[in-house]
């Protein structure tokens, strides 16, 4: 005879509470909703963990924002992946502005997407390209409106206007005066009053020179042609070499060679550019955030207007330490770019090592700002990390002793091995997933067959040598001079 049970009630306490209520405690369940993971590391519970559903569906975190944390080799690039390839089965458009490894390629190639390559010789990005601002800007007014396309035309102008002097800085090392950035403010707004099409840097440049009157007004040159030349001539002299090629390049000077499009997943490629170049890596990821941003915000236009149907986009920024670093004050023009918030339909991820590459900066309050990037994410998640981090990460982040133990566990190298077998090092693909105060989530990824024969994640093609090629003899000696060997 079946006896009905009736359920119990339910409390939820700390450990110090509940210990004596042993056996009958158990942990709470990791979150299952979002993009699928891996396994909890402890429970082997499912986990599951995105930004953007933590915000939309969950309500776990307050803005859909993280940043990832991590020694390289230990799955950073394989975590951002699968997320961004989840979402995309969700409807959301992933943007990888920036990919200096190319390792996103093939997974944005799966989805249907648009590579974009960038480099010498390779693909060009004009920085002077409002992208379809001005005939979005167009569509908008003869639907009436007008106040969208004003704000889409002031932020297509604040883009540039940012991105000249994000080049300008890192040409420099230093970030030009406050009235060399006036001057260009007003050069552009002559510029797209007079010039007919897209323009490029030598146009600007041209207009400078020409020393229009609206030019030597904002120069207070007081109807002295001299002082004009003498306020602009350090501009011209960097504006040239930005065209004339020099450290950066031809890269931004020309027209854009594949233009983004907003219906669809997008990876910008710029594995290209050598390791060495670190200046000119800083400015592509600039510019290729600038110009996606741009894009995004060009996409969310036409939707609020019922132009277009609503598009929510994944945005993903690797390697922001480079970018960071590669000129004074390029904080403000990386956190200009990049203060996207929950209003816009936009999740974000910023990717780096450790917190040491982001403090790293000569003035105090660049590093604050940067710093603040990891306190304004909605989740931060840390993969391994030395014991030299932990100041600086609990700084930013609450961390228990024992959160910071698993982490600096994770970072320890694989084990001795001489046969020349994969050992994996003990930390790779696991992360520490955490959201304010609350205890940290420690997940392993766990990769489906598709993405572990597909090479979808291997980021090291480039040391994989052809089978039978290590072994073979040497090759012969070439003939000497005569035959004879």
């Amino acid at each position: 005879m079946a006896q009905l049970v009736p359920s119990v009630k339910e409390y939820r306490g700390t450990t110090v509470q509940v210990c004596g209520l042993w056996p009958f405690s158990s942990g709470a369940s990791s979150p299952m909703i979002g993009v699928p993971l891996g396994r909890h590391e402890e429970t082997q519970a499912t986990v599951c963990c995105d930004p953007i559903s933590w915000f939309q569906r969950a309500r776990l975190i307050s803005n859909p924002s993280a940043f990832i944390l991590g020694k390289p080799g230990l799955g950073k690039s394989t975590l951002v992946r699968r997320m961004f390839l989840g979402l995309a089965a969700q409807g959301v458009n992933p943007l990888v502005l920036g990919d200096l490894k190319g390792e996103h390629v093939k997974a944005v190639e799966a989805l249907g997407g648009q590579v974009i390559k960038l480099g010498r010789g390779v693909g060009y990005l004009n920085i002077l390209d409002p992208g379809q601002a001005v005939e979005v800007a167009q569509l908008l007014e003869e639907h009436g409106h007008h106040e969208a396309a004003t704000r889409v035309r002031a932020d297509a102008h604040g883009r540039r206007l940012n991105m000249v002097v994000s080049m300008i800085t890192i040409s420099r090392n230093n970030p030009p005066t406050d009235q060399e950035q006036t001057i260009l403010d007003r050069a552009l707004r002559v510029l797209d009053d007079r010039f007919d099409g897209i323009p490029v840097l030598k146009d600007l440049l041209d207009v400078i020179v020409s020393a229009p009157d609206e030019l030597r007004q904002v120069a207070l040159d007081r109807g002295d042609m001299n002082v004009y030349l003498q306020e602009t001539r350090a501009l011209e002299a960097t504006l040239l070499g930005l065209t004339g090629g020099g450290k950066l390049g031809e890269i931004f000077s020309r027209q854009t060679t594949n233009p983004m499009k907003r219906d669809r997943a997008v990876v910008f490629d710029v594995s290209s550019i050598d390791e060495t170049e670190t200046d000119l890596q800083a400015a592509v990821l600039l510019a290729c955030w600038s110009y996606g941003f741009g894009t995004v915000n060009v996409a969310n236009a036409l939707s609020d207007a019922g132009l277009e149907p609503r598009r929510n986009y994944f945005v993903v920024l690797d390697e922001l330490w480079r970018a960071l670093r590669s000129g004074k004050g390029m904080v403000d023009r990386v956190d200009a770019l990049t203060r996207l918030n929950r209003s816009v339909g936009v999740g974000q991820i910023m990717i780096s090592h450790t917190m040491s590459d982001l403090l790293a900066l000569p003035a105090e309050e660049d590093r604050m700002k940067a710093r603040g990037f990891v306190e304004r994410s909605g989740m931060v998640i840390c993969g391994g990390l030395p014991a030299s981090e932990m100041p600086l990460l609990t700084s930013a982040i609450p961390l228990s002793r024992q959160e910071q133990q698993k982490l600096i566990s994770w970072q320890d190298p694989p084990a001795w091995d001489s046969r020349g077998l994969d050992v994996e090092p003990p930390g790779r693909g696991k992360f520490l997933i955490k959201v304010g105060g609350r205890p940290g989530i420690p997940v392993q990824i766990g990769l489906t067959s598709i993405e572990k024969n597909d090479g979808l994640n291997d980021t090291d093609t480039r040391w994989h040598a052809p089978a039978g090629t290590l072994m073979d003899p040497a090759a012969p000696a070439l003939p000497t001079e005569g035959g004879a060997l």
